[in-house]
């Protein structure tokens, strides 16, 4: 075998090597990109100095009494947040699901005046970003408030009024998407049988496009259980406050370097919930997200 013969597999091989090794560099550097904020957090959390000033990736005298000091506070009602966080997610992520669903099959199965109209109507909304509409959601959920106070600022009712209103648009759209990729075959059989569209939606629709219903579950969930801004606006009492609005708490006026170990254990707290979703759900997550993509 000639020299140049056998430097040729060594020339690949070490092509290979190089190939191989930035691809990992790269998905180390992700990952510490990624992972680099947890570690603090949980850091933090278990310092019992509870301040960020002095702060250390591996604290000294580490122990739980951050998560002690969150749990039992009687000024901060921490469990009473994040019951009301799992609340408004849920009934928000419930209803999204209800309501889309039956806005995507209308549109996807049925033709009528004004279908297009409508259907780029409520696209256009959504170019708008929610921080335009602050003021006006304002005033809007004052003005129902003085007829329907469930529903009203400083309530509940009124911020998943609010939450349905925003999440119309694109999770219809989405669900419209997936909708059209299953075969109109399956309608047409079950008109055969005498089923009615309700029923054609209800026992034929839903059990196919499970994987859609999850994705948009799981994205109106997320929205409402990490959302800060509005529910700043409408909420008005402690008890009242969710999550996210109950944590600013911890760092408002100055005391960030103060509460920072109790701040870090209750966003490591409520981090669960949406931790525990993600794992139980990712299986959907691709599958609804691309296959409505193509029609067919």
């Amino acid at each position: 075998m000639s020299s140049l013969q056998a430097a040729t597999p060594l020339k690949y091989r070490l092509r290979n090597q190089l190939d191989v090794g930035w691809r990992v560099l790269v998905a180390l550097l992700a990952l510490a990109f990624a992972l680099g904020p947890v570690l603090l957090i949980v850091s933090a959390s278990l310092d019992p100095r509870d301040s960020m000033v002095s702060q250390t990736v591996i604290p000294e005298n580490a122990d739980f009494s951050n998560y002690s000091d969150l749990l039992t506070s009687e000024i901060h009602p921490y469990g009473r947040w994040l019951l009301n966080t799992l609340k408004i997610s849920i009934i928000t992520a419930g209803l999204t699901v209800l309501i889309c669903s039956i806005s995507a099959y209308a549109f996807s199965r049925f033709r009528f005046k004004g279908r297009r109209g409508l259907l780029l109507t409520v696209f256009l909304v959504q170019v708008f970003p929610n921080a335009l509409t602050m003021v006006a959601t304002f005033l809007l959920i004052q003005a129902v408030g003085l007829f329907i106070p469930s529903l009203g600022l400083n309530s509940h009712g009124g911020l998943i009024l609010v939450y349905l209103g925003g999440a119309m648009g694109i999770n219809t759209w989405l669900m419209k998407g997936y909708f059209d990729s299953v075969p109109r075959s399956l309608d047409e059989s079950a008109r055969i049988d005498g089923a009615t569209d309700w029923q054609i939606y209800w026992r034929i629709i839903l059990p196919v496009v499970k994987p859609i219903l999850t994705v948009v579950a799981l994205l109106s969930f997320i929205g409402a259980y990490s959302d800060f801004l509005i529910p700043q606006i409408v909420l008005q009492d402690t008890d009242q406050f969710t999550l996210a609005v109950g944590l600013s708490l911890f760092i408002r006026n100055g005391d960030y370097s103060k509460a920072w170990g109790i701040f870090s254990a209750g966003a490591l707290i409520g981090a669960i919930p949406i931790v525990t979703l993600y794992m139980f759900l990712q299986n959907f997550l691709v599958g609804g997200l691309t296959a409505g993509a193509v029609k067919g």
